[in-house]
Order: C-alpha cells, then structure tokens, then sequence
C-alpha cells in the first residue's frame, strides 16, 4: 500500500523495516544471539546500512553488499523483531530515515514511524487488518518466493512479532497521535490505496 501510494504521489518510498532486516541478517549470519542486546549493540557499531532510492525502486545494502532479496524471509523477519528492540540499534537506524525524510517528499513505512521517527509528519495513518488475513497475505507472498510455511505457522509468527514489538521499551508499536486507522481485512490493496490517496488530496 505504501509503495502504490508513493507510486501515485510521485513521492519517494521507504520501507524501514528492511534497514532493521539487514542488521537482522547480519546478526543471522555472525551467529550473534538477536536477543543479547550487548552482543547486537556491538555488532550495530561497526554495520553499514543504507538504503539507495531509484525511479520508486530501493536497494538495501548491507555493508556495501545488496541484501534486497536476501531480506525477506521468516527466519530475517523474528531476527529484525529482536534486533529492532535495542535503543542503539534503533539510533543509528532512524537517524538514517530521518535524513532522507529531510532531502525530499516520502511515504516511509515502518512500526514507529508516526511515533518516533517523523512525529510531525503531514499525513498519518496507522495501516491494520486482523491476524487471520495478515497470515493469509503473508503466506501468499512467501509461497511467491517458493516457500511453503502453512497458515498456522504464519499466524504464530504475527502473534508474536505483534507481541514483542508493541511491549518492547524503545519505541514501542501503537497508534500514534493523529493518526488515522484504516482497517484493510475487508479491503483489497487497490482499495485501500484509494482510501489514502483521497485523505492526501484533500489533505493538500
């Protein structure tokens, strides 16, 4: 929905979550425990990541290395939950976003970004749907990339990334003030899109 909506406003797109997701591989592939918050801290010390924004397209690097594709899978995704709830971690990271948020128009998403990341942003909206058609979306997605993790699985590793992500200190998910929700379970992608689209514009 994001990336549809920055599509249509000409704006630039920015998946946070994907910066988080590379330090999350890198811990992954150290064998650094994602839930040792020393151990992680110091990795995050020494690890580049930045993010290269093309014609609408982003390349996550990781280290200099393109991690894009490398990114997207369960395993990544617990280790991006972990890694994402140390401060130090979170303060490089968003210090990033901040900046390209500051150079030119973006639609960032991200668990904290109307929070704490861009409080003062012009438009928010707090994007939901219920946990059964999350797993079913999620699901799809993974089996495009030729997975094959069932329906129960998808819904216990939304459960608790929700979990640990709305009760972790550092910027903790939630609602952030002004925020509108919009609830997509009943909703297709494309329609969601318009509902945004049509906020924005009369917004601006």
């Amino acid at each position: 929905i994001a990336k549809a909506v920055a599509a249509r406003l000409g704006f630039t797109y920015l998946d946070t979550g994907a910066m988080y997701r590379a330090v999350g591989l890198k811990a992954l592939r150290l064998g650094v425990c994602t839930q040792d918050e020393q151990a992680v801290s110091r990795m995050a010390e020494t690890t580049d990541v930045s993010v290269l924004v093309e014609n609408g397209a982003q390349t996550v690097l990781l280290d200099g290395e393109d991690v894009t594709d490398l990114i997207r899978t369960p395993e990544v995704s617990r280790a991006a939950s972990d890694v994402s709830q140390w401060p130090q971690v979170r303060q490089r990271l968003v210090a990033l976003q901040q900046a390209i948020a500051g150079r030119r128009s973006v639609v960032m998403d991200g668990r904290d970004i109307g929070t704490h990341v861009l409080p003062g942003a012009q438009f928010k909206f707090f994007v939901t749907a219920s946990v059964q058609a999350r797993a079913r979306r999620r699901m799809l997605e993974l089996r495009v990339r030729g997975s094959d993790k069932s329906f129960e699985e998808c819904v216990r590793d939304i459960k608790e990334r929700d979990r640990q992500d709305s009760s972790r200190a550092a910027s903790p998910l939630r609602v952030a003030d002004g925020a509108e929700v919009l609830d997509t379970t009943e909703m297709t992608a494309d329609e969601a899109v318009e509902q945004v689209i049509r906020r924005v514009r009369q917004g601006l």
